[in-house]
């Protein structure tokens, strides 16, 4: 039976005492491609904010790789994890440097020799070479997401966690995305997205509120 990588127990938020969700439970098993669907204001965003520990729910567990999420827990845990947002807040400089800087991090200078992958991602990517050079703060919102992209898949987690992250991208690299990420069979996936193209690559397609109890 395959590993559970992310289980979500009874889990609540409210927020300004509006309720977000409540009663929310899904299990996701490791090397699964789960997307969320669901109304606007349901909560999908919340709930991957959750996972990285940016949102405390009021009540309810998260568990990953069968760790539960707690203060204490949540920087460990983070290292298992990869997020592109759809904006991504990158750091300034060059897109070069923009990549290279996780690698200066303690936690990540074993895994420096990832680096030697950027010439290959940037070509399936769809992005020239020349974009290396660029400072990040030229770039397009379509490149910003795949440079995120990148950025995530050379910190090779286990857990990638997408919000919206093609939301900026053309159909040609729109498709290229979904390429790449269709040849990590050993990533697990959460992503939200409303792009049909996307839900067809996953696993399971989970609508919000169809996870919650009442």
């Amino acid at each position: 039976m395959p590993q559970t990588a992310i289980e979500f127990s009874d889990l609540a938020v409210v927020m300004e005492g509006q309720t977000i969700f409540s009663g929310l439970n899904l299990s996701i098993s490791a090397q699964q491609k789960v997307s969320l669907v669901g109304r606007s204001g349901s909560g999908k965003s919340t709930l991957l904010r959750c996972l990285l520990g940016f949102v405390t729910p009021s009540t309810g567990t998260i568990k990953i790789f069968s760790e539960q999420l707690s203060p204490k827990s949540i920087w460990k845990l983070r290292t298992r994890m990869a997020y592109v947002p759809q904006e991504p807040e990158l750091s300034g400089g060059c897109v070069q440097q923009v990549l290279e800087t996780p690698f200066s991090f303690t936690n990540n200078h074993k895994l420096q020799k990832n680096l030697t992958r950027i010439p290959e991602l940037m070509e399936r990517l769809l992005l020239p070479d020349k974009l290396l050079r660029e400072d990040i703060s030229e770039l397009s919102g379509g490149e910003k997401q795949r440079v995120a992209m990148m950025m995530a898949l050379l910190l090779d987690r286990e857990i990638m966690v997408l919000d919206e992250a093609s939301s900026a991208l053309d159909p040609d690299s729109k498709q290229a995305v979904i390429d790449v990420l269709n040849d990590q069979p050993q990533l697990t996936v959460l992503s939200v997205s409303h792009d049909q193209e996307w839900l067809a690559i996953s696993d399971r397609t989970v609508d919000l509120t169809d996870l919650q109890k009442g």
